[in-house]
């Protein structure tokens, strides 16, 4: 049984789009390869027949994760997300408390997570250790490095 996964609107948007491109655009075009592939002869000295039909398995691959990550998504309502303790989709504040940095996190699901966006995924570790805490609470995170420290300055939406 597939896990559920809590998203956003605009998460399961992108990845229904996704999901319709490859059904619509990338896999019609991987048939189109087999068959040039198939069309040039003796396909057990064909690399370009195996290469076509690795692809196509990759892309079946990636078009049945997709549709289980689909079909077992959530959406979350943002009008019940509160601010009293770190939850997902809370952006939260972090001071680490070592290098005296401020960092800024928005708490995603796995499939939205970018970092670039400031966008981490509630299965990291950091996340993970902020998940309940409040405002002014500091929580330690063990990492390849050693363990870091990072105080709660501030929980919103």
């Amino acid at each position: 049984m597939s896990k559920i996964s809590y998203l956003t609107e605009e998460g399961l948007a992108k990845l229904r789009a996704e999901l319709e491109h490859l059904r619509t655009v990338e896999r019609p075009a991987c048939s189109r390869a087999i068959a040039e592939a198939r069309d040039k002869g003796d396909l057990s000295e064909n690399a370009e027949y195996d290469a076509a039909k690795e692809a196509q398995g990759l892309l079946e691959l990636r078009i049945s994760k997709l549709e289980d990550l689909v079909s077992n998504a959530r959406i979350i309502d943002e009008s019940k997300i509160n601010t009293e303790q770190v939850q997902i989709l809370n952006k939260v504040r972090i001071n680490n408390i070592k290098t005296k940095t401020e960092h800024t996190y928005m708490l995603v699901s796995e499939s939205e997570a970018n970092l670039k966006e400031g966008k981490l995924s509630v299965g990291t570790p950091i996340a993970k250790a902020l998940m309940g805490k409040r405002v002014g609470d500091v929580v330690e995170v063990q990492a390849p490095a050693g363990t870091m420290q990072f105080k709660i300055l501030e929980i919103s939406i």
